[in-house]
This record gives structure tokens, C-alpha cells and sequence, in this order.
């Protein structure tokens, strides 16, 4: 089984402040000394913190609540109590935090969020009496109780950062062109739903030089996305690829992988659009690319032609991972859909 998880429910609690103290001086030949209660500690907060190393919300499996620390009591000789230790909760790029009951979106991590994100603030300390002396109550037995902590349910759903979505039927050969292109290695076998989990990898481009796996300095690592093949239906929840679809809103271009040994070939991009469109319109509206796969095959050449020429106004681009025929001009292309043209100055 593998461990992706992309959705959680999760319960978070700052922490309470610590209560004020009622004391007074006990000292050697003092013996009506003034209040000395310390103020109690601060309540913890909950904190979010993107950590890149994360690719999923699978840790969020074993652990759904989340307590930051009470703030400690005052105690006499005016000495206050610690603040309580904030929860760090750990999250990857693109993770949402929503209502559970609304859906609304409370905070986004987007690909330009770093460091630590305060969500809830712990309680205040309470006084302790020694803030209530006057000069008509010189001996107050009055403090304050700590504030309370918040408590809160959230859904975390998490968004893949990547900046190229590929979208296909099953067995098109996304994964293929993915493990062809980058250092990832999903699995490949020849039929169906193969891939069951998003995979990402990245291209390494520039430097005239594609998957070199060296960071020259006017090159660029372009992530990649691969999801679970679509069918038709799949806006409407049939088959795997349904509840991946998420995961290529934020990505800049989308590449249609489009299988030309298949009878289909032809309505393949209208149906892959058109599922799109019933998901998000914004999907559907994203900078694109078709790309007719397996060109290596018998028939496959007049099959592209045809494609072409269906589709005037696309770019169209014939492959095949196997002989590696336009896979460099497909490198190319991807770095102009990411607006990427190796110019460092």
C-alpha cells in the first residue's frame, strides 16, 4: 500500500494561560509584607510550518490532535510561570487549510509561503495580586485566572506544487515520458492504471541540455506532475484520476498526452478537455500542449497528421519515449509554457 494521503481531519487546541497568584512577603522582621503573586505564563500557540522535505499528509494519519502547552501558575516572590511550548504542526507546499463544515478556505500555503504560519494564539497569563495594590488596599487578595485556549477542527487538503500537469487517458504514457524526462520512477506496465498516486519529478533544463541532472547556472529545474489517467466520467468521480484532478489547478501549463495507437485518438483532447471543464473552468482555460505519444509504432505518423490538422490552432507535437523522437523539442517547449528561456541576467 502505498502511503499518499492528500486529505485529513485534524483537531488543534492553544494552549490555556496560567493563573495569577495570590502571596504575600514572609520575611524576617517584616511581618505585614506587601502581595508578591507572579502572573502566570502565556498558553502555547499552534503553529504551521511548510517543510519542503514533505510530499504528503500521511503523517497526519498517526497523529490527528494537536495541544500546545498550558501556560504555567504564578508563584509568590513575584515570580511568574513559564510560557507554555507552542505545536509545531508540519505541512507540505500547497497544503489548504479549510472549515470541515463550510469548505471555506481558511489559509493557503501557496508555493511562496515559507516559515511559520501562528493560527491560533495561546491565552494570556493571569495577574497576580500584586498588580491590585492601592494605596486603600495594601493586602489584595485578588488575581486573575489564566485565559482560555482556542479550540479548533480543520480539513487539511493538500494542492502538488508543480509547474507542468500531464493530463491522459489511461496508458497513454504519461509515466513513461515522466521517468524518460526526470529522476522519478513510477510504475510502468502495459495496461491500465498503472498509476494510482500523483508522481512528480523534475526536469532539469538549460544549458542546451534536458534531464542532465546538473544545476549549471543558467538551467532550471521544472517540476512535473503526473496523475492517474482520466476517463470519461471522471469530473463526475468515475475511475482513479477523479480526485487527482486537484492536484494540476496550480500548475502554470498543462501537457494532453494522447495516444495514437489507439482508435480513439481522435476525440481523445475533446473528452480530456471537456472533463476538465466539469472540474474547474480554470483547468480547462490553462496554457497547453497536445502530445501524441508512441510514434514509434506502425500507423502513428499519419495518425499525427491527422491530429494536426484537427486541431489547427494547438500546438501539436508527435513522441516517442521509446526511440526518444521529439523528446528534446518537447523539452523545449515545456520551458516555453513555464515562461523559462535560460536567460540569467
Amino acid at each position: 500500500m502505498q502511503k499518499f494521503a492528500d486529505e485529513a481531519l485534524i483537531e488543534v487546541s492553544s494552549g490555556k494561560g496560567g493563573n495569577g497568584c495570590v502571596a504575600f512577603r514572609r520575611e524576617k522582621y517584616v511581618p505585614k509584607g506587601g502581595p508578591s503573586g507572579g502572573d502566570g505564563g502565556k498558553g502555547g500557540n499552534v503553529i504551521f510550518a511548510i517543510r519542503r522535505n514533505l510530499r504528503t499528509l500521511a503523517h497526519l494519519r498517526y497523529q490527528h490532535s494537536f495541544q500546545a502547552e498550558n501556560g504555567h501558575d504564578g508563584e509568590g516572590r513575584e515570580r511568574n510561570g513559564r510560557d507554555g511550548k507552542d505545536v509545531v504542526v508540519p505541512l507540505p507546499p500547497g497544503s489548504l487549510l479549510k472549515d470541515p463544515e463550510t469548505n471555506e478556505v481558511i489559509q493557503d500555503f501557496g508555493i511562496n509561503d515559507e516559515g511559520n504560519f501562528v493560527f491560533l494564539k495561546g491565552g494570556n497569563g493571569g495577574w497576580g495580586n500584586v498588580h491590585f495594590k492601592s494605596s486603600v488596599n495594601q493586602a489584595p487578595r485578588k488575581a486573575l485566572p489564566g485565559k482560555p485556549g482556542i479550540f479548533r477542527r480543520l480539513k487539511v487538503e493538500l494542492q502538488i506544487m508543480a509547474d507542468i500537469g500531464l493530463v491522459g487517458f489511461p496508458n497513454a504514457g504519461k509515466s513513461s515520458l515522466l521517468d524518460k524526462y526526470t529522476n522519478a520512477r513510477p510504475k510502468i506496465a502495459p495496461y491500465p492504471f498503472t498509476t494510482k498516486i500523483p508522481n512528480l519529478g523534475v526536469l532539469t533544463f538549460g544549458a542546451g541540455k534536458w534531464a542532465s541532472g546538473k544545476n549549471t547556472e543558467d538551467s532550471r529545474d521544472i517540476i512535473i506532475a503526473d496523475i492517474p489517467g482520466l476517463i470519461e466520467g471522471a469530473s463526475r468521480g468515475a475511475g482513479l484520476g477523479h480526485r487527482f484532478l486537484k492536484h494540476i489547478s496550480r500548475t502554470a501549463a498543462l501537457i494532453f498526452i494522447i495516444d495514437l495507437s489507439e482508435s480513439n485518438y481522435l476525440e481523445a483532447f475533446d473528452i480530456l478537455q471537456q472533463e476538465l471543464n466539469n472540474f474547474s473552468s480554470e483547468l480547462s482555460a490553462k496554457k497547453r500542449l497536445l502530445c501524441g505519444s508512441k510514434c514509434d509504432l506502425e500507423g502513428t505518423g499519419e495518425a499525427l497528421k491527422k491530429l494536426t490538422a484537427k486541431y489547427p490552432s494547438e500546438k501539436v507535437l508527435g513522441i516517442s519515449v521509446f526511440s526518444g523522437l521529439g523528446l528534446p523539442e518537447l523539452a523545449a517547449e515545456i520551458s516555453v509554457l513555464v515562461n523559462y528561456t535560460g536567460d540569467t541576467r
